[in-house]
């Protein structure tokens, strides 16, 4: 049985942690889902693995096809879909025809959309209005690295306000969850304390109501490591020898 956002925002207040992780394609995502990941994002960091210097060059139809895979191998995480950098930003129409394409094309129950901002939380108002669930993203936003950079944000008074009024309007405008991304971890908690709705960390400390990173990142297969990432395996190393073995099994004749 899936997992929905209602059990999400349950687990809050119930105290229980939220595991997710992400995925971009049909392998991954069965063993993320038989592996008890609670939350697969279809995230925009796909870019890296499809050789993107950063987020904004995908597209929707890449996701799409992408979400596709992921919602074939899963059958129990709840999964969530970003909306790719300018397919959403301009009118509520576009956020629109964008969201009901995921949601009726892939098979996910879930869409992301990055910043808080007053026109932002207007279109995801829209959005929950018209029966589509959100996942809000407040904090370091991809979307906005020309903008913002790459580094922690909230770290001044004034920023950290922002952030955090940030949030609270997401809440009110129907979000069922918020990721909070590369913000001190003091931030993060008066934040999740603040909301009734989960809160998923990624560089954002231990108090938050569960955590996200890039599988990519987890298992060892990125180039660079975001610093908040934890590296649980080295899967380039591990590949790179194998895939040695089978060329040198070959040229000596060993194999077939």
């Amino acid at each position: 049985m899936s997992i929905t956002t209602k059990q999400l925002i349950q687990w809050k207040q119930q105290g229980s942690s939220i595991v997710a992780l992400t995925a971009w394609n049909y392998a991954i995502a069965q063993l993320l889902d038989a592996a008890g990941v609670d939350l697969i994002l279809v995230g925009d960091s796909m870019s890296v693995i499809l050789g993107y210097k950063n987020t904004l060059p995908l597209t929707l139809d890449e996701t799409i096809h992408h979400a596709k895979a992921v919602c074939r191998g899963v059958s129990r995480s709840l999964i969530v879909v970003d909306l790719p950098f300018l397919t959403y930003q301009e009118s509520i129409q576009q956020a629109m025809h964008a969201a009901g394409r995921v949601l009726k094309e892939t098979g996910a129950q879930a869409v992301k959309l990055e910043g808080g901002y007053p026109a932002m939380v207007e279109i995801i108002a829209r959005l929950v209005q018209a029966g589509i669930p959100v996942m809000g993203h407040v904090g370091l936003t991809p979307q906005s690295v020309h903008q913002l950079g790459l580094g922690q944000q909230g770290k001044t008074e004034a920023d950290a306000e922002r952030i955090l009024q940030e949030a609270i309007a997401l809440e009110q405008a129907g979000v069922f969850s918020i990721v909070l991304e590369h913000i001190p971890p003091k931030l993060a908690l008066q934040i999740t304390q603040k909301l009734s709705i989960p809160t998923i960390g990624i560089g954002a400390g231990k108090d938050c109501d569960g955590q996200i990173l890039v599988t990519s990142d987890v298992l060892g297969l990125s180039e660079k490591q975001p610093p908040f990432a934890k590296v649980y395996t080295n899967l380039r190393q591990t590949i790179t020898k194998a895939v040695e073995e089978y060329g040198m099994d070959i040229r000596e004749g060993k194999f077939p």
